[in-house]
């Protein structure tokens, strides 16, 4: 079809005029905002480990099940525990009955210990008038002497008596909670994942058995340190999720770490030595959502995400 130059001019007037207006919309958004595709989307995961050794005999979670903070999660055999308990309170029980006994030694120390005092009192009166003779006299003293001697004696077995039934407390407390510690509770509400327990099987102490993701998310974007310049907490953020290409959520900056990423990295780099060859570092930013984004979607740890900075 021929076109005559009048509609030629039309078109590439058209032409122009687009070419314009999405020019003008970039060099916008290039002097306004900054991006990045290096960005995602993070959380706290919370491990959940055993404190003692067991068998499990009960597992009450599923592979991304929500559970609340406080729900039985596994259970492991008590009775060996259970046992241990109980041998535990029993020698609490005893060492607390050898207090009261040491307690009655004290009484009876003290009761003669006194009785022996007063004769040596009796007999001091008694010399001066030949009463009695000197022979007798330093046998009462040393007989009081001795029975002060077993009077210290009885409160130093109270003292010991004392340590051990505090010793036999603090065993027989740890040995409840060790028994606590056979049901395993969630430390928080959040969604089950990476769960690794069956039951029938053994495990250890520290074993990781799953962890828990809250529902708490934020965004965590790698920007040049370039793009830094103007950026600054509390500038507005669009946020675009791979996951969900029609949906744009809204958020803020934060803050922005102190150091790049490579600074706090396993093997950082010492540039004081071999070549040097100049790479722009990237800096984690902290972008939190407005507003909380699994009402709508559900956001996960990992999720690739582009966020767009206002910086001005």
């Amino acid at each position: 079809m021929k076109i005559d130059k009048k509609n030629l001019r039309w078109i590439v007037a058209l032409v122009a005029v687009v070419v314009l207006f999405l020019g003008f919309r970039y060099l916008r958004f290039a002097f306004s905002y900054e991006s990045t595709d290096d960005a995602f989307v993070t959380g706290h995961i919370v491990s959940v480990s055993s404190r003692v050794d067991g068998h499990v005999t009960k597992v009450h979670i599923s592979d991304n099940q929500w559970v609340n903070s406080g729900d039985l999660l596994v259970e492991l055999d008590p009775r060996d525990f259970q046992a241990r308990l109980d041998t535990e309170l029993a020698a609490m029980a005893a060492a607390e009955a050898a207090v009261e006994e040491s307690r009655a030694q004290i009484n009876v120390a003290a009761a003669d210990a006194n009785r022996v005092q007063k004769d040596v009192e009796r007999y001091q009166s008694l010399i001066s008038s030949g009463g009695i003779t000197q022979q007798q006299l330093d046998r009462t003293v040393a007989e009081s002497q001795a029975a002060s001697a077993r009077l210290v004696a009885a409160n130093r077995q109270v003292a010991v008596a004392n340590a051990r039934v505090a010793e036999a407390r603090a065993t027989a407390e740890q040995g409840k909670l060790n028994l606590s510690y056979t049901k395993i509770y969630a430390p928080q509400s959040g969604r089950v994942v990476n769960k690794s327990v069956e039951e029938g099987e053994y495990i250890r102490i520290g074993q990781a058995l799953m962890a828990i993701v809250p529902q708490d998310v934020w965004v965590v974007a790698n920007f040049k340190e370039t793009q830094l310049k103007y950026m600054q907490p509390g500038q507005e953020v669009k946020i675009k999720i791979d996951a969900y290409p029609q949906k744009v959520f809204k958020g803020h900056v934060d803050s922005i770490q102190a150091g790049t990423g490579a600074a706090f990295s396993l093997l950082p780099p010492e540039n004081a030595t071999g070549n040097y060859v100049k790479v722009v570092q990237r800096v984690p930013v902290k972008i939190v959502f407005d507003s909380d984004p699994n009402e709508t979607k559900m956001l996960s740890p990992g999720m690739s995400v582009r966020p767009e900075v206002k910086i001005k």
